[in-house]
């Protein structure tokens, strides 16, 4: 028998994915009682983030969270050991005990010089579930490169892009958001799609952030609109641009990229501190607030 309609839209509601856009490439998520938080920095406007080998970026923006306004955790998600994803103050006031899901190299540091000792570092490939009172989380670490030049991506940290399968615990994934990392586009990404049916949402890394030297190691919007193109999510979230002075392409440069190749009807436009609810019925539209 047919589900009736009233009850198909109250599990789409119940489904739903909520998030905060806290800025840079932050985000609160909130899925049931399930509460995740991706690559958490928390510096504030005028501050600088450490890149290492002497590079810092100041930071232009705020952001809309301060890290002690968080609210309980049950893990993060965090793509690489950068100074502008995962910072001093995530560092000094982040609950030790939440479990962190990241690459192999940042879980050793955090583990042995931070004292984060709940985190896994997965290769690629590799996932690892969470659970809170009947629903769950599936983070499975995706393919991801920070540099096009083999010598620069020696020097860089290995960053991971992730997928999230959200659903009932024990149950199948009812809703999917990918998140890129700071990743450029290249070959290996197009794995992700034999792998896995598209994405409901897709948070994609912008900012065409610039090294010295002119090395670009973030997507500008020509590559974050092909990569759009390769993965085919349903709904595409721009994160990571305009919050630090290496990245120096505005987010119109994405907007007008995804106009052009006929996505921009896909795109959430949920800015700065602000909120989106996005449903796993796939017609649904998302609610920004």
């Amino acid at each position: 028998m047919p589900q009736p309609t009233h009850d198909r839209r109250a599990r789409a509601q119940d489904d739903a994915l909520d998030l905060h856009f806290i800025g840079n490439a932050t985000v609160l998520l909130s899925y049931g009682p399930l509460t995740l938080l991706t690559d958490p920095n928390f510096l504030h406007r005028g501050q600088y983030a450490y890149l290492g080998y002497g590079l810092v970026s100041r930071r232009l923006t705020e952001p809309a969270l301060d890290v002690g306004d968080l609210p309980r955790l049950d893990g993060i998600v965090l793509s690489h050991l950068h100074g502008d994803h995962w910072d001093r103050r995530a560092r000094r006031h982040l609950d030790r005990t939440v479990p962190i899901l990241t690459t192999p190299h940042a879980a050793r540091r955090l583990k042995v010089a931070h004292g984060f000792h709940r985190t896994a570092g997965l290769r690629t490939w590799r996932s690892l579930t969470l659970q809170r009172d009947g629903r769950q989380v599936t983070v499975t670490a995706l393919p991801g490169r920070h540099a096009g030049h083999p010598v620069l991506r020696g020097l860089l940290p290995p960053v991971m892009g992730s997928m999230l399968e959200f659903g009932p615990a024990g149950g199948l994934p009812r809703l999917r958001l990918y998140v890129s990392g700071d990743t450029l586009v290249h070959d290996a990404l197009d794995e992700i799609t034999d792998r896995f049916p598209a994405a409901d949402l897709a948070f994609l890394h912008l900012g065409g952030t610039t090294l010295p030297g002119g090395f670009v190691v973030t997507m500008d919007g020509a590559q974050g609109a092909e990569l759009a193109r390769r993965l085919n999510p349903r709904l595409i979230l721009p994160i990571h641009y305009g919050d630090y002075t290496v990245m120096r392409l505005p987010l119109s440069a994405f907007l007008a990229e995804a106009d052009r190749i006929g996505l921009a009807d896909r795109v959430v436009h949920c800015g700065h501190g602000e909120r989106a609810r996005v449903s796993c019925e796939p017609g649904a539209a998302p609610k920004v607030y």
